[in-house]
């Protein structure tokens, strides 16, 4: 039986990257998906994507840093299929590389609105509908930026370590309903935040360097990100909570080193 056969499941950020894998991955693996995201033509293409791959996909265009646009999406999963047991609050943005000394009050408030408020808006108003099913599950994209420096520009690495603190903190708020709130940290995985270092490399002709610090020595790419999402969707994932888990190659298991050249 596919694993999330009968959930009824909201992918945001699903036009692309990450989240178009995970509408597309969640399909395959039977849940009903809503997928939501601001851009019109590639939510479409995504949606088509997800249908052929199995499962029924309604796009939604929304913003998912939006109180009542968030709102609105998850009363439409509601109308639509009777509830709601997974959210995936993956939307995101990265606010380029603007030095911190020269970085608006601006671009924070925009990063954070989407990148932290738009999570805790899933979780708000996805929960309720939840608990009166008697569970569910929540999966917020954080980073590794939100681990350590050095993975994005500040606003971005700060909101994504406050989606770490939001999974540990609603798992706790929510505690005793059968919600669970984890959050998945990608290492470099190539989507269209990361479009731009990766066609810099290819046209200086070092692809085969990046992601070169971790361990596999390699960059990821969004399906594996998708895999994490669709287990922590699963029942198989039912005594996990509160967690950030890192897909990053192991990246992050280590101090900063001068790689071995052999």
């Amino acid at each position: 039986m596919p694993r999330l056969a009968g959930k009824r499941a909201i992918v945001t950020g699903a036009a692309s990257g990450i989240g178009r894998a995970s509408a597309i991955r969640f399909a395959r693996e039977g849940a009903r998906v809503l997928a939501v995201d601001r851009a019109g033509g590639p939510l479409e293409d995504a949606v088509a994507a997800a249908r052929t791959a199995g499962g029924a996909v309604i796009g939604v265009s929304a913003d998912a840093g939006d109180e009542a646009a968030v709102k609105s999406v998850v009363e439409r999963c509601v109308q639509e299929w009777g509830g709601v047991d997974v959210v995936y609050a993956n939307a995101g943005i990265s606010g380029g590389r603007v030095p911190v000394l020269e970085q608006t009050v601006e671009q924070w408030q925009e990063i954070l609105r989407v990148n932290l408020i738009g999570p805790w808006l899933a979780v708000k108003h996805a929960a309720p509908v939840m608990i009166r099913q008697g569970g569910g599950s929540i999966i917020c994209t954080a980073s590794v930026g939100g681990l350590r420096a050095n993975a994005g520009g500040s606003p971005y690495a700060a909101s994504k370590a406050g989606v770490i603190s939001l999974a540990q903190t609603a798992a706790n708020a929510l505690a005793g309903t059968n919600v669970r709130v984890n959050a998945i940290c990608p290492g470099l995985i190539e989507t269209g935040m990361t479009r731009a270092l990766f066609d810099a490399a290819r046209a200086r002709g070092s692809e085969a360097r990046i992601g070169q610090l971790n361990p596999l020595q390699r960059y990821g790419v969004p399906e594996e990100i998708a895999a994490m999402a669709v287990f922590l969707a699963s029942d198989e994932a039912s005594y996990v909570n509160g967690q950030a888990l890192v897909v990053d190659g192991g990246l992050s298991s280590t101090h900063p080193f001068v790689p071995f050249r052999r």
